[in-house]
Order: structure tokens, then sequence, then C-alpha cells
């Protein structure tokens, strides 16, 4: 078996998670889901004093929360696997995709945004690649690579785009559809992020897909007052929801959890965006990720 453009073919597997794949096949068959809460007192004291010197693109909230996922994703390696036609692969690089909306209006166009991150980054790259990619994609003449491909099969006549698609689609499943047609599908990263916040929604889940090799989507809802369960009394703070759904086939619940656990840890401290995505934790702080 071959490796891929984008991830490498892992030989040696346990006999659980060598069969799992063969008896469940689809991706969109093994959707595990979970919500969690996270308190942004620190973090929006954090983008506060990011914002002090008045930079020309401000930092805000959902920048945080996509280098946090970056973050947690190179730390954790298990978040970097997936699953395309029963084998399973390990991803070169750690990416993020989102669209953008180029206009709050019901016509508005969407275009694409996709992050390659490096293990060196810290927020202010991740910030810094934000900012070049939203200045660009918020050009209404702009489109993204795998917009203008959609485009040229929509012009074709119907039979024909069909049979070609469907050529797409297999040569896609074996891993062998040229880097250039799906190098900017968002279902080709590592996560997948939805800012429902962005247009007044609360949290949700949205589904995973067969096509493609994202094996995580997360869900940003609206930020804003959130009870917090503390010393035996609810508190209300600043807060956001953020909603997971993951392909269960990559790992355990419990790698899920510490997961999870880790991602909140960055943004309940964000200090620790500061430092580079593949900087380990401490002791002291794992011991806290493992007790909670």
């Amino acid at each position: 078996m071959r490796n891929r453009f984008d991830a490498t073919y892992i030989k040696k597997l346990d006999s659980m998670h060598y069969i799992m794949p063969f008896i469940y096949p689809d991706r969109c068959d093994n959707m595990a889901y979970f919500t969690f809460k996270i308190d942004l007192t620190n973090l929006n004291k954090y983008i506060e004093k990011k914002n002090s010197t008045n930079p020309d693109y401000k930092y805000n909230q959902y920048q945080c929360i996509v280098t946090a996922m970056l973050k947690t994703i190179t730390l954790r390696s298990k978040l970097s696997l997936f699953i395309h036609d029963c084998k399973m692969f390990r991803r070169n690089e750690v990416t993020a995709a989102f669209t953008v909306k180029q206009e709050f209006s019901d016509n508005g166009g969407e275009v694409l945004c996709f992050i390659h991150s490096k293990p060196e980054w810290t927020i202010d790259d991740v910030h810094n690649e934000m900012k070049r990619q939203l200045l660009k994609l918020k050009n209404k003449e702009y489109r993204d690579e795998s917009s203008t491909f959609m485009d040229k099969f929509n012009a074709l006549p119907k039979f024909v785009s069909g049979a070609a698609l469907k050529t797409v689609c297999w040569l896609e499943k074996k891993g062998m559809v040229p880097k250039e047609l799906v190098e900017t599908d968002p279902y080709h990263a590592s996560v997948v992020l939805a800012n429902l916040g962005s247009i007044g929604l609360p949290t949700g889940y949205h589904h995973l897909t067969n096509w493609g090799t994202t094996s995580i989507f997360v869900v940003v809802g609206e930020y804003g007052k959130l009870p917090f369960f503390e010393n035996e009394q609810v508190t209300f703070k600043d807060g956001v929801e953020l909603g997971f759904t993951i392909d269960e086939r990559i790992a355990d619940g419990y790698y899920f959890a510490k997961s999870i656990k880790m991602m909140q840890l960055f943004l309940e401290e964000p200090e620790l965006l500061d430092r580079p995505l593949n900087e380990k934790l401490s002791d002291e702080l794992w011991a806290r990720i493992s007790k909670k």
C-alpha cells in the first residue's frame, strides 16, 4: 500500500483498529458527539492585552479557538489519524479549514480558508495567517481553487460532469485524486470549524462526510453569559460552547476526553497559546488535565 500525498499509511495496527473499518467502513456511521463550555474570563483579558498595542488586525476569540485546536491536534497525535477506504493514515501536517462569508446577506458568497500550520507557530503566526487569508477572501472577486474547480464542473453538460465527478470520487477514495483538486477542500483538513457564533447562533453539531479525510468537526456557538457550577453555586460568566463531532474509530473515549480537556486548558489559560504549537505540557499541567 502506497502513501498518499497528504498522509502516511499505517501498516501496523492492533486487531480492533484493523478490523473496525471493515465492519464500519463509512465515516458517517461512526460519529461521536461532545459538547463542553469554555470560561472566557481569562481569555477576554488576554485578548484585551494583546490588542492594547492597537494592531491593525485585532485578536479575537475565534483566532484563539483555532490556535488551541491546532495545538491540541499537534500534541495529541491520534487526532491526526483518518480512515479512508478501510485503511488508516497519519497526516503529514496539521491543518484547519473554515468557510468565510464574503458578505452578511442572503446572496453573499462563501469562500474557503485553509490554514497549514507549522509546529513552531504560536498564536501570533495563526493570527497573521488568518489576517492574510481573510483580507484576501473578503474581496468579492476572489474565488478559491476548490470553488473554481466546482464551477468548471457545473458548466459542463450534466451527463459529462456526472460521469467525471464519479471518477473524481473514486480517485479520491483510493487516494489518487490530483492534489490540485483538493488542496483547498475543507474536508481534507485535520479539523473543520464553523463559527456559528458570528451569525448569532448557538452551538450545535455538524456531520462528518465520507468524502475527504476530516475526522474532526468543531462548531463554535455564540459568545455570552453561561452558567458555571463552582463551589456548590451557579455563577454566570462570559463563555462559549463548543460542539465536537469526531470519528470514533481513530481513538477511544478516554483519549478524546483528555484531548478536549487539553484544549479547554489552552483557552482558560491562554498564555499557553504564546508558546509553540509543539511545545509539550509540563508535568504539572498534564497532571491537572488527568485529574479533571
